[in-house]
Order: C-alpha cells, then sequence, then structure tokens
C-alpha cells in the first residue's frame, strides 16, 4: 500500500519560513519523480517544485529563488525548504510521486501566511 505523508505545515507570518516533509512507504522511492504541489481555496492544484530520480529541480515561477526541493532517498522522504513566504503562498501543499501512468498523493498539509 502505497502512503504519502506530509508534515510541517502550520502558520507562519509574511517573511518567514517552513519546511515540509513527505515520508514515502509502498513505492520503490529512487525511482519516482518527487512533487509538491499547492491548492489555494478557490484556484485549481498547482506544481510548486519536482525533483526527479536523479535530482534534477524545476521550479514554478512565483517561488525560484525562495522554495528549494530536496530529497533523500534512504530516508524515502522529500522536502520542501520554504523561506520569505508570502500570503499567496498560503495553500494546501500536497506530495506527490509520479512514474509513468503512476501518480501517487498525499493528505494534504494546510500553510497559512498571515500576520
Amino acid at each position: 500500500q502505497v502512503q504519502l505523508v506530509e508534515s510541517g505545515g502550520g502558520l507562519v507570518q509574511p517573511g518567514g519560513s517552513l519546511r515540509l516533509s513527505c515520508a514515502a512507504s509502498g513505492i520503490i522511492f529512487t525511482i519516482y519523480t518527487m512533487g509538491w504541489y499547492r491548492q489555494a481555496p478557490g484556484k485549481q492544484r498547482e506544481l510548486v517544485a519536482h525533483i526527479t530520480n536523479d535530482g534534477s529541480t524545476n521550479y514554478a515561477d512565483s517561488v525560484k529563488g525562495r522554495f528549494t526541493i530536496s530529497r533523500d532517498n534512504a530516508e524515502k522522504r522529500v522536502y520542501l525548504q520554504m523561506n520569505s513566504l508570502k500570503p499567496e503562498d498560503t495553500a494546501v501543499y500536497y506530495c506527490n510521486a509520479a512514474l509513468l501512468k503512476f501518480d501517487f498523493w498525499g493528505q494534504g498539509t494546510q500553510v497559512t501566511v498571515s500576520s
């Protein structure tokens, strides 16, 4: 059974930082592209960042220079370091594992940026 479990969300002031973590089980973690997506109220889910099995990364323009995605293959975890957070970063953040036709999602973790 595949499980992706996110943690690390919460309430933070503008300009602050959070680190999201996603623990994966039930998949051969090293061969999957891992990603973080987010969905704000009334908006479609959007890609934030992803990291391939060989460590190549891709970011949404809105988070470049502020967010960093990384993975620990030994621990089967993917991280999202979020710095200089803005109110518009407020959303539910979802962990994703993708490989060919396989596509798995976590339950999401809420990130709220507000003073």
